[in-house]
């Protein structure tokens, strides 16, 4: 009677969780958000879908028709593309902690970034990354460690190989920082003191970083007139240190090497055909950006500003510095300073914006090649300066766009509006990638274009769950208009948004809603699952 009564209890208890458990899924899904109506481009590379996202605890959950469903927050995507947040892998974000809503990087779509680019970083990654925590962020933070920063804190700006003691604390620099969360190592090698490095040196570092399963990212030694031999040295780093590669900023940066690309493309993919794990990346202009210092030869900027300022001020090692910026530009096809912008001068800003020629005609009263000369000498005595360099073709853009291997990123600090005329790639980068080059000139489809700045960099940077429109993956989505994605900002007035993009969501919080800035800071520190 006892066992019989059991029985029914049982089954009874069975009936009842079949009922509930029917009625729960008969009852419309309820999410944090849902994304509706949208074209979902979901990173891959593969054909768009119309459909809607749900997104619950910072994760995508479903993806699909989900129509009945209710949310916290609906965003209606009726006529715009949902894609996974974009990552960029070249920033100079480093101070993202005393800027933390990153506007032009969210504005243009970006939910993820990579800092510590061409040897420079915080020497001390566990501090740099415990304030980003403490402070947060409106997008998520990795960061390489720079070699010019661990050469510098162990040699200074000396211009000679390392010492065997010198190399050990070097490597044991690299070593810390990968165990407090760096995702690979970075070299700068046209800018003090990284350019005096030799490649033996370079590899041992290379070496630390990839045990510790990080990556080897190269400003390479030349990115124009000896552009093959620099991208192969780059190879050769990752072949010997068995390392994954990152060729930083790919380009051809010397009017006589033009269609030079082609070439520098083609040992990429000899290099992936042999095993080697290289990838690269780009910005979607012909002008890039670096310092005034880069255009001087590499031995007058040794021993910092006051061995720097000696020189400039010697007649005699003037006139042969003078004679070898000379000969450099020269070797580049190019017979003046014309073609170098100010962006942002400290020492006078009423010079931000101008052209070499310009400054020469204001500080000198000739806008001769050696006034042009003589202007550069002082600003460098005035400190540098930051500069917009106009010597790129359209075809070498184009064709290192269309390569497969190539992705986006923008070699942009964390801008603040109104401050110097910055290149306007911080601000439009990505927009720029999808309004000019996907819809306007048709380089590449916006599936291809969307790949490459999500999946592609998410996984060669091994940044686990991330750069897809997947259940189970980060909620992080860029929602923008097909129709309307443009860049705004120009080389004239740089500081203007990026438009078409409404809505941005990091980890499950909008942080971009109607094109505006909500201020929410639910960014993330990002680490490497390749890190052992």
């Amino acid at each position: 009677m006892r066992r019989a009564c059991l029985i029914s209890i049982a089954g009874f208890l069975t009936a009842w969780l079949a009922v509930v458990g029917a009625a729960q899924r008969s009852q419309p899904a309820k999410y944090d958000i849902l994304v509706t109506r949208g074209t979902v481009i979901d990173g891959s590379g593969a054909r768009p879908v119309r459909g809607d996202v749900g997104i619950n605890g910072g994760r995508i959950v479903a993806v699909g028709s989900l129509s009945g469903a209710t949310a916290n927050e609906v965003i209606d995507a009726t006529g715009l593309v949902v894609s996974p947040g974009f990552i960029d892998v070249h920033t100079h974000a480093d101070d993202i902690a005393d800027t933390p809503r990153a506007d032009n990087f969210v504005r243009m779509g970006v939910t993820s970034i990579v800092a510590g680019n061409c040897g420079g970083s915080a020497l001390d990654i566990s501090e740099a990354l415990a304030k980003i925590r403490d402070g947060g962020t409106a997008i998520n933070y990795a960061t390489l460690i720079g070699h010019n920063t661990v050469r510098r804190a162990v040699m200074g700006a000396a211009n000679r190989d390392p010492t065997v003691s010198e190399l050990s604390k070097m490597k044991s620099l690299v070593w810390r920082a990968m165990a407090d969360g760096a995702v690979g190592l970075s070299t700068g090698l046209q800018y003090v003191p990284g350019t005096y490095a030799k490649p033996a040196e370079i590899l041992e570092l290379a070496r630390v970083a990839g045990n510790a399963g990080g990556l080897y990212a190269s400003h390479m030694r030349n990115e124009g007139t000896d552009l093959e031999e620099a991208v192969q040295e780059t190879i050769n780093v990752g072949r010997i240190a068995m390392c994954r590669v990152q060729i930083s900023h790919l380009k051809v940066d010397s009017p006589s090497k033009w269609g030079a690309s082609a070439r520098a493309l083609s040992l990429i993919d000899a290099a992936r055909a042999r095993g080697i794990d290289v990838q690269a990346d780009q910005y979607a202009y012909t002008a890039a950006s670096s310092g005034l210092g880069i255009r001087f030869p590499a031995w007058a900027l040794e021993g910092g500003q006051e061995a720097i300022v000696r020189r400039l001020n010697d007649p005699d090692i003037w006139a042969k510095i003078k004679n070898q910026m000379r000969d450099l530009l020269a070797e580049r096809g190019l017979s003046d300073l014309s073609f170098a912008v100010v962006a942002s001068y400290q020492s006078d800003a009423t010079l931000n914006g101008l052209s070499m020629k310009q400054v020469a005609a204001r500080l000198r009263g000739s806008d001769s090649a050696d006034a042009q000369f003589e202007a550069a000498r002082l600003m460098m005595l005035g400190g540098g300066a930051s500069m917009v360099y106009h010597f790129m073709s359209d075809d070498d853009v184009e064709r290192i766009l269309r390569h497969p291997q190539v992705g986006i990123a923008s070699d942009s600090s964390v801008l603040t509006i109104g401050e110097g005329v910055p290149h306007p790639r911080g601000y439009g980068n990505n927009a720029r990638v999808l309004g000019e080059y996907v819809r306007k000139r048709q380089v590449i489809p916006i599936e291809e274009a969307i790949r490459k700045m999500t999946s592609l960099p998410a996984e060669h940077f091994k940044f686990e769950r991330r750069g897809l429109v997947k259940p189970g993956y980060a909620a992080d989505l860029t929602v923008f208009d097909p129709n309307g994605v443009a860049d705004q900002a120009t080389f004239e007035k740089p500081h203007v948004y990026a438009a078409g993009i409404p809505y941005v969501v990091v980890n499950g919080v909008v942080v971009v809603r109607k094109g505006e800035h909500t201020g929410a800071l639910p960014g993330q520190v990002l680490k490497s699952s390749g890190a052992k």
